[in-house]
């Protein structure tokens, strides 16, 4: 699709000369180098997305994307599929989770449906992308078809465009909503990785030791029946993913190709991240992981991306609720390098060697 292919061909790599130039400044600051950990890293790869020392952050968007699952007939999820809906609602309406962290963020929710098996009304404020009223059970058959794999993928493209013809987008955050995601996740690093499902498989909404048995039994028998081609990231999505993480995937594509940091959140915006990178590795550069989730999966998802992870709070929530506490650290980050005082600009001496 030429959306898609458009988006690839525009990410390029940030500029390493301006990378060059805030490590120059990082080393020279009043304070022991390194002393500032990952915000230190964190303050770098802003420099060289933004071409600028001084980064400023005014404009935070999170999307967060929602659909559902056919896989949920396998009894993988301790909730409905009708939650999904509710919760999109919730959103709207400003009561979830989500929108607690991004106001005190100083960032906007936004929702997308993807693929919510509920007609919501045309005048609801989400972006109404909807592919189909929810994939299909990955463990009886492919979720999808190729067509709509690439119609997520670039509806997800299309909401970066819109967000930015609204006015300037200085950081993006993504976010999920879709009972019974998780599974759908997992099979996407299970196909990519290699490794065991029960190595990676984690309880999602708490299931229990049953539950779970189930879910690595559903997972493997979708991999089994479907054949995903790690080769081919499309072709991944196809076979066992889902219609928000098509979009999440979309959303990572269409930020880098404007040259918009990307804050995913857990297992599920990663995995949209994980496929947007396999596609093209170049966004990988604007990449930030929110938080490492308790979902098992997710670190093995972060390893292959190369990313380390702001935060460390035993989340398991999505909605965007990890990268929306990890924008108030990236905000930080570009603080620390513009307006720490080097040993020059406040007269210190002999304080380098």
């Amino acid at each position: 699709m030429k959306t898609i292919e458009d988006a690839i061909q525009r990410i390029k790599v940030p500029d390493s000369a301006w990378r060059a130039k805030a490590q120059e400044r990082l080393r020279h600051q009043a304070r022991p180098a390194g002393s500032l950990g990952i915000l230190e890293e964190v303050g770098l790869r802003l420099a060289a997305i933004k071409r600028t020392l001084d980064v400023r952050l005014a404009s935070k968007v999170i999307v967060t994307c929602a659909g559902d699952h056919g896989i949920c007939e396998e009894g993988v999820s301790l909730f409905p599929s009708d939650v999904t809906p509710q919760m999109v609602y919730n959103f709207v309406g400003g009561g979830a989770s989500i929108n607690v962290l991004a106001r005190h963020a100083g960032a906007r929710v936004r929702v997308a449906d993807l693929g919510v098996a509920h007609e919501f009304p045309p005048d609801l404020p989400i972006f109404h992308c909807k592919v189909a009223p929810g994939t299909r059970n990955f463990a009886r058959g492919p979720a999808m078809t190729r067509d709509q794999a690439q119609r997520s993928l670039a509806a997800g493209i299309g909401i970066v465009s819109a967000l930015e013809a609204d006015g300037p987008l200085d950081l993006l955050g993504t976010g999920d909503m879709g009972i019974g995601n998780t599974t759908p996740s997992t099979a996407i690093i299970a196909a990519f990785s290699g490794l065991p499902v029960e190595q990676l498989v984690g309880r999602g909404t708490g299931i229990d030791d049953q539950g779970l048995a189930r879910k690595a039994e559903a997972i493997r028998r979708g991999l089994e029946l479907n054949r995903p081609d790690p080769r081919d990231p499309l072709d991944v999505l196809t076979k066992v993913g889902g219609f928000e993480i098509g979009g999440l995937a979309g959303l990572t594509l269409g930020a880098a190709a404007q040259g918009i940091p990307v804050v995913c959140d857990g297992l599920i915006s990663t995995a949209g991240a994980l496929i947007a990178c396999e596609l093209a590795p170049a966004a990988r550069h604007y990449l930030f992981a929110g938080h490492n989730s308790v979902e098992v999966g997710h670190r093995y998802m972060l390893e292959r991306l190369e990313l380390v992870p702001v935060l460390n709070l035993q989340f398991r929530l999505g909605e965007g609720t990890g990268a929306a506490l990890a924008m108030e650290l990236i905000d930080a980050a570009t603080r620390v390098l513009a307006d720490i005082k080097t040993f020059e600009e406040v007269s210190i001496q002999d304080a380098q060697t």
